[in-house]
């Protein structure tokens, strides 16, 4: 398999660079991870200087999966979203323990595994309708946006509104807007390894003019002799309550769906779906065994992808250097997020495109993939979006008088989803 991936990838040098540009690029996309999840996961009560190695190893091993199982050109990670989930309404809205919260990754992501490698991966693609499929890449999409601009200093949160201006006057800011200027000017250009370049640029400008982040998080070696506290550390004990068994419906849709519509979305080769959907499946297994929440095909590996990004070459480049990142996240530390802010507001405007395959013209179509894509940002909640989107399109088709244009599962689907909304509203 070693020699088929490098033969593949590296008929020639240029590709060979090619696909190691595309990994560093998504690499650098998506190594904000290293520090934010640690942070979100530390509001569950998972202890932030141990959830740090945990994010590493599953994204070292999800990497690995994909480039030697799946020859694919994704990046698995812990998610953003979904870590949310994990913490914000599995642990502080539902009140349960991030032990437990563990074990409900781990069951969902049998139930995971189970659709990937049996006939309902198919049955539940088919069941699916394109306009929902397209929507959860744009919904995703939109959220990273919305991270993006964030995280440039574009928006903030409003005094008089839900979000406003930013204030271009910050330093930070105004190098977040040299930055997509620059990544966007690389990338209409075609240029070859156009976001890495553009990241590297920009750092270069921070150093410069003395621009750095304030590190919330600085990895201290002596910690790792600890991580085993992390492991196996599932708590079945509350398996038969409503919230653990309606937080594992949640969450085995999230990632089932989620995983789903961004395979389809941004994967260029669909015929090797197969492997990497089964890959990412058997990845969030071993994330929750290493004691953080669920893995999932990362959205940024589209910066990869647009970078030349075909073979999992790419995922193996990403993986290394996830794995060096233990001796050197300390130099992260010089690539402020104003370098990878444009970065993920132009991956989430790529995502978005998906869009122009949604037929507009028939409203019973179109509005319940509004409803997922304007939700999950707005509520900062994928499965919120999921629920409303999926309860809404049945419901459209009925009123329609076109009920047969939903498959037999999208009626139990929307009923499921429906159920999940009415319990989520109990808690």
């Amino acid at each position: 398999m070693v020699r088929t991936l490098f033969e593949g990838a590296g008929k020639d040098r240029r590709t060979a660079q090619r696909e190691i540009v595309a990994g560093i690029t998504a690499f650098f996309a998506i190594s904000y991870i290293i520090v934010v999840n640690p942070m979100i996961l530390a509001d569950a009560g998972i202890p932030a200087e141990l959830s740090v190695f945990a994010t590493i190893f599953s994204s070292v091993v999800g990497c690995f999966i994909m480039a030697f199982v799946a020859d694919a050109p994704i990046v698995l990670t812990p998610g953003m979203g979904v870590n949310a989930f994990f913490t914000y309404t599995i642990c502080v809205s539902m009140g349960l323990h991030w032990h437990e919260a563990i074990a409900i990754t781990l069951v969902s992501g049998c139930i995971f595994a189970v659709v990937a490698c049996t006939k309902w991966r198919e049955r539940l693609s088919q069941a699916v309708p394109g306009s929902l499929k397209c929507a959860i890449t744009a919904g995703i999409g939109l959220f990273l946006v919305e991270i993006g601009l964030e995280k440039a200093g574009l928006i903030r949160a409003g005094k008089n509104s839900i979000i406003e201006l930013g204030d271009l006057s910050s330093p930070m800011t105004l190098l977040s807007l040299f930055g997509l200027v620059l990544s966007l000017a690389l990338y209409l250009r075609g240029v070859r390894g156009n976001f890495f370049l553009a990241i590297v640029a920009t750092s270069v400008v921070a150093a410069v003019f003395g621009l750095r982040d304030e590190v919330a998080l600085d990895l201290n070696f002596s910690n790792l002799s600890a991580y085993p506290e992390l492991l196996f550390q599932a708590d079945f004990s509350r398996f038969f309550s409503a919230p653990f068994l309606l937080s594992v419906f949640s969450m085995s849709m999230i990632m089932v769906f989620e995983t789903m519509g961004l395979l389809e979305g941004i994967l260029p080769d669909q015929a090797k779906f197969k492997k990497t959907f089964e890959g990412s499946a058997f990845t969030t297994i071993l994330s929750s065994l290493m004691g953080t929440s669920p893995t999932v095909a990362a959205a940024e590996s589209a910066a990869g992808i647009a970078s030349g990004g075909r073979t999992g070459l790419m995922a193996l480049t990403a993986g290394v250097l996830f794995a060096l990142s233990l001796f050197f996240i300390p130099l992260l530390s010089y690539v402020p997020q104003a370098a990878i802010a444009p970065v993920i507001i132009i991956t989430g405007a790529v995502m978005m495109q998906q869009l122009q395959y949604v037929e507009f013209n028939d409203f019973s179509e179109w509005f319940p993939a509004f409803l997922v894509v304007v939700l999950i940002p707005l509520t900062g909640s994928i499965s919120t979006g999921l629920a409303f989107g999926f309860t809404a399109y049945p419901l459209l088709k009925l009123m329609n008088g076109r009920p047969r244009e939903v498959h037999a599962l999208g009626y139990g689907l929307g009923f499921l989803f429906l159920m999940n909304l009415v319990f989520q509203a109990g808690f």
